[in-house]
């Protein structure tokens, strides 16, 4: 069982070493929270421990023992290895007692310490294409055996009697109880690859890329993220050839989740219409106020055109899809579009275009994480380019606009990015994972969050 779930985890690490998407990497530390936490809440060994008590149809009773049962089961002790290529190796330490009536009369009670040994492999179900840990090889070690007949009695014939009939009782008792788990573990993954919503933008699938692949330290489980606009158009991740990897100085022990640059541009694409605007108000935070008098500071020939002060419309509009850059210790949001300025007019009348400029801007991303879910929030970085496309008030040099825009970016738009990009973004949903305590660092091309155990 905790094979399985290795090997599940090792599903979701495999993720993205060539192609974008998101790349799992579970450590023996989750497994072994993961194995321990199913083997509780199943509480399966008691389960199979009433079940060995029962009088099961078509089973024949054990020669020499009647009247079979079970009773106080200890508390598991799971030791598990990560086998490279296969899965996990577990060995769960338990023990009990076995009541009945022995062939030599009166009631025999049989104190055992047992070891339930199996490798869990991880395969990938055909049908649903989930993660699945299947056991195989399942042995029980009896460890020590203490009886309440006379130590003196008939020895040789009691332990051959023991000896036999344990070893025939205990593995079709106890072997169930690993696949038992494992079917608890493998549910634990059922909504891995279930379509999550953007908000109204969209949808976000994590689906596996391949059977997870098991190493000496960790699973690592490849994932291919499918983001789809409502009308089921699938937005293509750009493929720039920057391939990423988890950092090999990560702390010991530790799982990550990797969301590379080319998925997270994928998701703002989602919403790159909703990073269209119109901006009408005249007084903005510490800007000057939004009037043609101001803008004819910058440029004179707007006094000329507009003799009264009117009050400023702009609309920006993005018209390339958003992309996402990462380099270690910062990410950046580079947006292109076109920024049109114009003179409003009375109620009931289009507004006069002033001039229409082609803006190339970026915005420095600072991430955070709420529940399930990736938020992001923006601050401008630098405006990096701004060209003249049409000018009804003649010839200027738009690079004397660069600091009015700059600031005016900052204050009036990026709030409106923040505005949008309140949506969240949803993350695997694998095993339970709660991600409130992961700790994020950006690294080469990639977002990394550090999964921590509650």
């Amino acid at each position: 069982m905790l094979r399985i779930l290795c090997l599940a985890l090792c599903g979701l690490l495999t993720g993205m070493r060539a192609d974008p998407g998101a790349l799992l990497r579970l450590s023996m530390d989750l497994m072994n929270h993961e194995v321990q936490s199913a083997m509780e809440e199943s509480h399966i060994l008691e389960k199979m421990a009433a079940e060995a008590g029962k009088k099961q149809p078509g089973a024949k009773p054990i020669k020499g023992i009647t009247d079979l049962k079970v009773s106080d089961v200890l508390v598991p002790v799971i030791t598990l290895n990560f086998v490279p290529d296969v899965g996990i190796f577990q060995c769960v330490s338990t023990g009990m007692t076995i009541n009945g009536k022995s062939f030599m009369g009166g009631n025999m009670e049989i104190i055992v310490v047992l070891n339930i040994t199996a490798t869990n492999r991880m395969l990938q179900d055909e049908e649903t294409g989930l993660p699945m840990f299947k056991s195989e090889g399942c042995e029980v070690i009896l460890v020590s055996v203490k009886t309440n007949l006379p130590s003196n009695m008939l020895p040789k014939v009691v332990n051959k009697f023991l000896d036999s009939t344990l070893n025939k009782v205990l593995p079709t008792m106890m072997c169930p109880a690993i696949d038992a788990v494992l079917v608890y573990v493998n549910k634990k993954w059922a909504n891995l690859n279930a379509p999550m919503p953007v908000g109204q933008a969209g949808t976000v699938k994590y689906a596996l890329s391949s059977i997870p692949t098991t190493t000496a330290n960790y699973i690592q489980v490849d994932l291919t993220p499918l983001v789809q606009e409502p009308e089921g158009n699938t937005i293509e991740l750009p493929d720039g050839g920057e391939a990423f990897a988890a950092p090999g100085d990560y702390a010991e022990g530790s799982s990550q989740l990797l969301l590379s640059a080319a998925f997270l541009t994928g998701e703002l694409t989602l919403l790159q219409k909703s990073f269209g605007v119109k901006i009408k108000d005249k007084k903005i935070g510490s800007l000057p106020p939004l009037t043609t008098k101001t803008l004819a500071g910058f440029i004179p020939a707007v006094a000329k055109a507009h003799h009264k002060s009117k009050p400023l419309v702009t609309q920006i509009k993005i018209n390339k899809p958003p992309k996402v850059t990462m380099k270690s210790g910062q990410s950046l949001l580079h947006l292109h579009g076109t920024l049109e300025m114009s003179a409003a007019r009375r109620k009931g009348k289009a507004p006069v275009s002033l001039f229409l400029l082609e803006v190339h801007f970026n915005l420095n991303i600072q991430f955070s994480v709420q529940e399930d879910q990736l938020h992001m929030t923006t601050s401008l970085n630098r405006l990096l380019s701004l060209t003249r496309k049409s000018s009804s008030v003649g010839k200027f040099n738009e690079q004397d606009l660069t600091g009015f825009f700059t600031d005016y970016l900052q204050e009036a738009y990026v709030p409106v990015v923040n505005g949008v990009l309140q949506v969240g973004f949803p993350l695997p949903d694998f095993l339970g994972m709660n991600y409130n305590r992961a700790e994020l660092n950006i690294v080469e091309n990639a977002l990394m969050l550090n999964l921590k155990l509650e």
